[in-house]
C-alpha cells in the first residue's frame, strides 16, 4: 500500500509547520544525466552545471580537469568551496598544499590565486564546486581578463549544449517549486 502525501503534510499525514513550504518535487539532478561542455571556460576545463543560480548569484558544477589545464590568476566576490574527488590541482600561490582527492577547501571572498592542474598529472582531476558571486580573472600585466559568474556560465552551458544538439541542460535552476493550495 503507498501512502498519498499531501503536499500541505508529511508522510504521516501530519500537517507541515506553519514555516515550512510544501515542496512540490525534490531539486535533484544525476551526473549522467548532465552532459560535459568541453573546454566551456578554458581549454581542458570540461563542466557538468548542476546548479545555476543568477538570482542568488551561486554557480555549483562538476569538472573533470585535463592535465595541464590552467585559470588566469583571480579573485571571488563570494565564498568558494570545492570538493576534490579525483586526481590534483593546485594554486601557483600555495605550492605546497597540492589538494588531492578527499580534499575539502573553502575560499573566503577576495583570496586571490592562480588555479593550475600540473602537466605530470596522469589523470583527469574531477572537483565539485559551489561558488557564491563572480570570479574577476586578470592578465599576466594585471589587466583585466574576464568575469564569470552563474549568468555568464548559464549562458556559455546553454550555448554550448545547443552548439552541440544536446538539448536543454537539466541542471537545477531558480524558481517555483512549492505547491501552493488554495
Amino acid at each position: 500500500m503507498t501512502a498519498t502525501i499531501s503536499p500541505a503534510t508529511s508522510y504521516s499525514g501530519a500537517p507541515l509547520p506553519v514555516v515550512a513550504l510544501p515542496q512540490g518535487e525534490l531539486l535533484s539532478v544525476n551526473i549522467d544525466q548532465i552532459p560535459m561542455l568541453k573546454d566551456l571556460v578554458a581549454p581542458g576545463i570540461h563542466i557538468q552545471p548542476l546548479r545555476l543560480d543568477p538570482e542568488r548569484g551561486e554557480w555549483v558544477f562538476l569538472a573533470t580537469l585535463a592535465p595541464g589545464c590552467e585559470l588566469p590568476l583571480h579573485y571571488h566576490t563570494g565564498p568558494a568551496q570545492v570538493w576534490t574527488i579525483q586526481g590534483r590541482w593546485m594554486y601557483r600561490e600555495y605550492p605546497d598544499q597540492p589538494q588531492v582527492a578527499g580534499s575539502y577547501l573553502y575560499e573566503p571572498g577576495g583570496s586571490v590565486h592562480t588555479f593550475y592542474t600540473p602537466a605530470d598529472n596522469t589523470e583527469d582531476t574531477i572537483a565539485l564546486a559551489w561558488i557564491e558571486g563572480a570570479q574577476v580573472s586578470f592578465n599576466e600585466d594585471g589587466t583585466f581578463h574576464s568575469v564569470f559568474d552563474a549568468v555568464a556560465v548559464k549562458y556559455l552551458a546553454d550555448a554550448a549544449a545547443a552548439a552541440q544538439n544536446l538539448g536543454p541542460v537539466g541542471y537545477i535552476r531558480p524558481g517555483a517549486t512549492y505547491v501552493v493550495n488554495s
